[in-house]
């Protein structure tokens, strides 16, 4: 029988989204989501894996756009504003709903996933989650490869070939500046090509 090899690519892009002028912004909100919901806990469950001695290797995509936004100070103090609303508002619903059974487990949970959001970002990534996913690579656990600097469809691009050129050079100067190499891979946003 023929050996098969599968391999996991992961792809993590989100629109870059940042308003200094609003102290509330709705799209800034799922960038909040997304690292609350995906990524601090793909991180923890990364690492998670390592301490429990599991040889694995994952191939993640980083897109341009959200390493941006892992690295911006302002987005960093906004979100940790964010999760402690949410840490107070978990608070109290798991007293309203503590004489209600149906709804008491989903208040813990909640408040659960937002205080360990908390820790993990403030104490644990220490608000650099670039760092946490650049020290997985160096442990050759996680491929970080890039893709195009703003995520726009190449195939619409290519008409002026000089604007491939410039979000492929975007991106890899990005990368190098964030993990001290040339990304190994690149891959093609939205899969056009």
């Amino acid at each position: 029988m023929t050996k098969g090899y599968l391999t996991l690519i992961l792809h993590a892009h989100l629109p870059y989204v940042r308003h200094p002028e609003y102290e509330q912004f709705l799209e800034e909100k799922w960038f909040y989501e997304a690292v609350t919901e995906t990524y601090l806990p793909l991180l923890w469950t990364f690492e998670k894996l390592a301490e429990d001695g599991v040889d694995y290797r994952v191939t993640i995509n980083l897109s341009p756009t959200l390493i941006s936004m892992f690295n911006d100070g302002l987005l960093r103090q906004r979100y940790v504003k964010h999760l402690e609303k949410l840490m107070e508002l978990a608070d109290k619903e798991v007293h309203r709903t503590s004489s209600q059974p149906e709804f008491h487990g989903t208040a813990l949970m909640y408040k659960d996933l937002f205080s360990r959001a908390h820790y993990l970002f403030t104490e644990k990534y220490r608000w650099n989650l670039v760092e946490a996913f650049r020290r997985l690579q160096d442990a050759g656990k996680l491929e970080i490869i890039t893709t195009g600097a703003t995520h726009g469809y190449f195939p619409l691009l290519g008409v002026q070939r000089e604007v491939i050129n410039a979000q492929v050079q975007a991106a890899v100067e990005l990368y190098e500046r964030c993990f001290g190499r040339k990304p190994l891979g690149f891959w093609l946003p939205e899969c056009g090509y």
